[in-house]
Parts: structure tokens; C-alpha cells; sequence
């Protein structure tokens, strides 16, 4: 809105207010019951999520220009770049050739399947739908890690959760369901 000067649709607004309300919810009981690394966490959590939004926000303007998947090459190019950079300047540089193989395979299998393709999926999603509805769209994230914490790691989800999830849910539906003719 500030940086394009551009409205949001009524429902828009109305779909935002109820999944930041679903999250504000289960935070905000985790930020009672929690102990004192809960403030931070939160504070990095909120910051991560405004550089994403200032990274979707951002790239929805270079996709419309050079497409999804050259943005994609071009990202995921100097993404590695700096991880190459990172190995050398933290390790001596003749680890990088001493490696078992079974280390290349899983660095490419994760680079491949936890790198490339969710971006490549993020900025389609983007060149299709716009990076406002994709970042609706992407407030299913903080929900499944709610959910995975539950199914993974056995953490507990009270009521709040389940209602913070609930509201979540319904305000991405209400952003994505079809507009009535």
C-alpha cells in the first residue's frame, strides 16, 4: 500500500484482519503461559516476516518483468553464490572437495526440493495471483508449524490455538474464494 500506492479491496482488509487475529490469538496466550524467550522469538518471528513481505512485495514487480522462472535461476544463483562464499570463507576451501558423496547428494536433493521448488512455486503463485493474495495465501505457514509442532513434536494445542488456527483458515478462505458476478 505505502511503497505502490495501491488499495487493498474491502475483503481484503477484512480477510487480513481475521488471520492476523487467529495469530495474535495463539500468540498471544503462548506470550502468557511462555517463558521469557517468548518476547524474542515473537520479535524475530514479526521481523522474518516483514522482510517476506518486503521480499514478496519486491519480487512481484521483477516477475511481471522477467518471469517466475528466470527470477527463480537468478535467486537461487546468487543464493548459492553466498553459500559457496559462506564455505570459504568459514572453512578451509579444499573441505568443499573432501566431502563424503552421500553429502553432495542430500545438499542437491535439499536444494532442489527445499530451495528451488518452493520459490519457484512462491513466484508463479506471485505472477499469477499477485504478491498481496500470494502473502495471504502464505499465512497458512505459521499454521501448519502449529500444526507440525502438535503432530511432530508433540506440543500441546490448547483451545487458543485451535481457535487462532480456526480464524487463520477462514481469512484465507475469505481472500481466495471467487468473487460473486
Amino acid at each position: 500500500m505505502v511503497v505502490f500506492r495501491r488499495r487493498p479491496s474491502r475483503r481484503q482488509v477484512v480477510a487480513l484482519g481475521i488471520s492476523y487475529l487467529g495469530v495474535a490469538l495463539a500468540f498471544g496466550h503462548d506470550l502468557e503461559v511462555g517463558g521469557d524467550g517468548i518476547a524474542l522469538g515473537g520479535t524475530l518471528v514479526f521481523l522474518s516476516a516483514l522482510s517476506y513481505a518486503v521480499y514478496l512485495v519486491g519480487s512481484g514487480e521483477v516477475v511481471a518483468r522477467v518471469g517466475a522462472v528466470r527470477l527463480t535461476a537468478y535467486a537461487s544463483a546468487v543464493a548459492a553464490g553466498f553459500c559457496l562464499l559462506h564455505f570459504i570463507l568459514a572453512r578451509p576451501w579444499h573441505w568443499l572437495f573432501e566431502q563424503p558423496p552421500e553429502i553432495y547428494w542430500l545438499s542437491l536433493l535439499n536444494g532442489t526440493l527445499c530451495t528451488v521448488l518452493p520459490v519457484l512455486a512462491t513466484m508463479m503463485a506471485v505472477q499469477r495471483l499477485g504478491s498481496a493474495l500470494a502473502s495471504q495465501i502464505g499465512m497458512v505457514g505459521p499454521v501448519s508449524t502449529i500444526v507440525m509442532s502438535l503432530l511432530i513434536l508433540g506440543e500441546p494445542m490448547g483451545p487458543w490455538q485451535v481457535a487462532g488456527t480456526v480464524l487463520v483458515m477462514s481469512g484465507v478462505f475469505m481472500a481466495t474464494r471467487p468473487r460473486r458476478a
